[in-house]
């Protein structure tokens, strides 16, 4: 099951008054701690709609994103922070990504709370297992 929420901020995009995004790029994002425990379910949260091509399971996505704990608020990963966005084939990626990704148009960004399942596993020897995880991903282009 996959759970759609509005219940973490975000900042960071380029919203115009009208609501729609503007022409300017988004932005490193910001996430404000949540509260709460972490939820048991992916969730999904669009906080841009893009208006590109979509993304398909089997797609190769170019996107800029940001990790953090879920319980420490801890940056764990950034493209933003290495400079530049990265290729992936979704087929490749954790399986919160693999279903939380599909649909999501290019310009969109979109919010994933990834309980450790769909993440890293619930234990093991991979730093990240045992953890929920919050991704913001801007998605940047889709072949």
């Amino acid at each position: 099951m996959v759970s759609l929420s509005a219940n973490l901020v975000v900042s960071g995009a380029e919203i115009g008054h009208n609501g729609a995004m503007t022409d300017a790029p988004l932005s490193k994002p910001e996430i404000d701690a949540p509260e709460g425990p972490a939820p048991a379910e992916l969730e999904i949260v669009d906080i841009v709609v893009g208006d590109g091509a979509e993304a398909a399971a089997s797609s190769t996505v170019d996107v800029h994103y940001l990790g953090v704990e879920y319980d420490s608020g801890e940056e764990f990963d950034s493209s933003w922070s290495r400079g530049e966005s990265v290729n992936f084939p979704l087929k490749a990626l954790i399986p919160g990504w693999q279903v939380g990704i599909p649909g999501m148009k290019v310009g969109g960004r979109r919010k994933l709370v990834v309980p450790p399942a769909q993440a890293y596993g619930t234990s093991g020897g991979h730093p990240l297992s045992g953890k929920t995880l919050i991704f913001v991903i801007d998605l940047k282009g889709v072949s």
